[in-house]
């Protein structure tokens, strides 16, 4: 492309200086008719080397605003937060709260060895749902005296929470009460129907 630029101002030039050449040392010898020929040959050389310097130059690309907008799409995208699950229903969702008895000897407020699994399971469903609270309900069957079985009934609910709270729930989750044998669930007429009586149930607050 350089070579066929200068190519062209050379010849460009040199037919300029035959022209001036031939105006003072041929012109007398050549016919004047020749000189127009001459000028039109200069003319068509100049510009055909602008025809050239014109095709020479590239085309500018036109920018792409598409790929500018997608940049920001996908860096928009990337710093927005995902929203984060509500890990308190979640939990709650999956929680038994429909907790078993746990029962008591005759006239004892002492936790049966048997009843401890059952404490257990209750403890760990417990805290899958860490903002529900609870309510202890102690109770006993007919035998003794009202006052007694009252009191009684107290000393059951107490231990149950005790049992919870040793388990690692936080004692301000149970409130406890007792209702001595005023809530039987059985007749007390049969030692089977009493010892369903001696009782403690866990329910949660509504």
């Amino acid at each position: 492309m350089f070579d066929a630029l200068n190519a062209c101002r050379w010849l460009s030039f040199a037919t300029f200086k035959i022209i001036s050449l031939s105006q003072t040392h041929i012109m007398n010898k050549l016919n004047f008719k020749l000189l127009p020929l001459m000028l039109l040959a200069g003319a068509l050389t100049v510009q055909s080397c602008k025809s050239k310097k014109m095709a020479a130059k590239p085309p500018v690309p036109e920018p792409v605003a598409e790929k500018t907008v997608e940049k920001e799409k996908t860096e928009t995208a990337a710093t927005t937060p995902a929203a984060k699950p509500d890990e308190s229903e979640g939990s709650l969702a999956k929680a038994n709260l429909n907790f078993s008895n746990i029962q008591f000897e005759f006239n004892s407020a002492v936790l049966k060895t048997s009843s401890y699994e059952v404490l257990d399971q209750i403890a760990s469903e417990i805290k899958k749902a860490p903002s529900v609270k609870f309510i202890i309900n102690g109770h006993s069957s007919a035998e003794g005296t009202p006052e007694h079985n009252q009191s009684l009934s107290v000393d059951r609910a107490n231990s149950v929470k005790s049992y919870l709270v040793n388990a690692g729930i936080a004692a301000d989750r149970f409130e406890t009460v007792g209702y001595g044998e005023s809530k039987p669930i059985a007749k007390n007429d049969t030692e089977a129907s009493r010892a369903l009586n001696r009782r403690v149930e866990i329910d949660k607050v509504k």
